[in-house]
């Protein structure tokens, strides 16, 4: 169990988080921009500052610096060092070569351990870095958009290795993202922060039973209806506008049909 209950003052207003995370859940953070979703992650890894409690298997994190929280992060910019190689990057973190095969074997770069930073893809930086930060089987795995900068085909396969890691090492796991449709997917709770403030924390039931709205791609046109794209499925939706292909347009979750 994640016991968190955090208390910062930012610029224009303050962060408080209360939540409690099941041992091997994954909770998905949305929200809008500058809403505190970034800085609460830096508060658990102990990047940053905070009053309060944060307690993780019942010992308290609040005081402990972040070399001694057991937490893996992975941030939006990878964070590579540019003059190691590939399975030098894991064993930096912990000297366990085995362990180390083993991750590059399940993130597939099994065949690239000799390789610099310089010389792999956006997605396979990326999957170094996850690799990296599941080297010391932490107790929590921070995720701060960790898609944001790859393409729509490296993300979904980036989405079906997370959601296999996950499982597999069983870590509690916290991810920031902006696309409802990976927070849908991977998500086990979704929390929505807004202003520092936690305004909701769903399951994926509650929020398909909810009246919550949602921006939607518009991916085939139909009298009367449009086929759009959310949560990474198909749905009709019913519309008296002209609408384009492409189009964003806002839909309200109780009014999906398949």
């Amino acid at each position: 169990m994640v016991e968190v209950d955090i208390f910062k003052q930012l610029k224009e207003f303050p962060l408080r988080v209360k939540v409690e995370i099941e041992q091997g859940e994954f909770l998905a953070i949305k929200g809008s921009s500058g809403s505190g979703k970034t800085t609460f992650l830096r508060v658990l890894a102990g990047l940053e500052e905070a009053k309060g409690s944060i307690k993780v298997e019942g010992k308290e994190w609040i005081k402990l610096s972040p070399q001694k929280r057991s937490i893996g992060f992975l941030f939006q910019d990878y964070a590579l060092f540019p003059n190691m190689k590939v399975l030098q990057q894991l064993l930096f973190v912990k000297k366990d070569k085995k362990l180390a095969l083993r991750l590059l074997e399940l993130v597939g770069l099994s065949s690239y351990l000799d390789r610099y930073p310089s010389q792999l893809s956006g997605g396979q930086q990326q999957r170094v870095a996850l690799a990296r930060a599941l080297m010391k089987q932490p107790k929590v795995l921070l995720l701060d958009e960790p898609f944001s900068a790859v393409d729509a085909k490296m993300r979904t396969q980036l989405h079906k290795i997370i959601k296999e890691l996950h499982q597999e090492f069983k870590t509690t796991t916290l991810m920031v993202s902006h696309d409802i449709g990976e927070i849908f997917l991977l998500g086990d709770k979704i929390l929505h922060l807004e202003q520092g403030e936690v305004k909701t924390i769903l399951t994926k039931k509650e929020l398909l039973d909810s009246k919550h709205k949602y921006l939607a791609k518009v991916v085939e046109k139909r009298e009367g209806e449009v086929v759009v794209a959310l949560f990474g499925n198909l749905y009709l939706v019913k519309t008296s506008k002209k609408v384009e292909l492409g189009e964003m347009v806002e839909v309200e979750i109780d009014k999906l049909k398949l």
